[in-house]
């Protein structure tokens, strides 16, 4: 019985060191993923999120100020067209009472 405990002894002593080199290859994997990963965001050049929020607030102020531009151009343009319109239909003058005779009399009639 002795030399199976002595096996299973060793054995144990086996994965025990085995699950140690698991665990220190898994951290060497994960620095060198990381590191593979950092350089190759590096060489992306990649915005910063702060910048990109800044811009992103000046691309929607920017965004605002073409609306409201968009609609007083809209009102310019009814305000001109009323205009126009209103130029293109002739007043009609008073009528005057001619001073001539002969022609149908003027008024109620």
């Amino acid at each position: 019985m002795q030399s199976q405990s002595k096996i299973l002894d060793d054995m144990a002593k086996v994965a025990s060191s085995a699950m140690g080199v698991a665990a220190g290859m898994r951290s060497e994997v994960e620095a060198r993923f990381r590191e593979q990963l950092e350089r190759l965001l590096a060489q992306m050049d990649l915005v910063p999120r702060e910048e990109f929020d800044a811009m992103k607030a000046v691309a929607v102020a920017a965004r605002e100020g073409q609306e409201a531009l968009a609609g007083q151009v809209a009102a310019l343009e009814q305000r001109l067209a009323a205009l126009e319109a209103s130029q293109k239909t002739p007043k009609k003058a008073p009528s005057k009472p001619s001073g001539k005779t002969g022609g149908p009399p003027q008024g109620d009639g």
